[in-house]
């Protein structure tokens, strides 16, 4: 497993959106901006069962995430990993928890019904810039 480098690991913990590369059922990629968490070892992305992303994470666990600092969008962290679990333990917490650090409140966006859950993704290649 490759380690998030210090010098980027803060575009990790502060509300700096991810672009989440998954991989469709007939291979063909999908890509989602998607808010992003770390655990000190996995990054961490909230989603709802039943999205495209959740079902595409669920069946292929191979993703890549690009993520450009907002004040300076030559730097940048890219992540090519696995996820390692897909979990609903503590996801809707979670989910509060990113919207806090996002948007300033709890997740205000639930659909009735909404199961969410978390993408434990393992780094296996990490590429940097700036």
């Amino acid at each position: 497993m490759a380690t998030i480098p210090a010098s980027h690991a803060d575009l990790l913990k502060r509300p700096t959106f991810a672009n989440l590369a998954t991989l469709n059922a007939d291979g063909s990629p999908q890509v989602t901006p998607v808010w992003v968490d770390f655990d000190g070892t996995h990054v961490l992305v909230n989603t709802a069962r039943g999205r495209v992303k959740a079902k595409n994470l669920a069946r292929e666990p191979r993703v890549a995430l690009a993520i450009a600092d907002p004040e300076n969008p030559y730097r940048y962290l890219g992540i090519q990993g696995r996820v390692v679990e897909l979990t609903e333990a503590g996801a809707d917490a979670h989910i509060d928890k990113m919207a806090n650090r996002y948007i300033g409140k709890d997740y205000p966006f639930r659909a009735p019904g909404e199961v969410r859950v978390i993408a434990r993704i393992a780094p296996e290649k990490v590429h940097t810039n700036g």
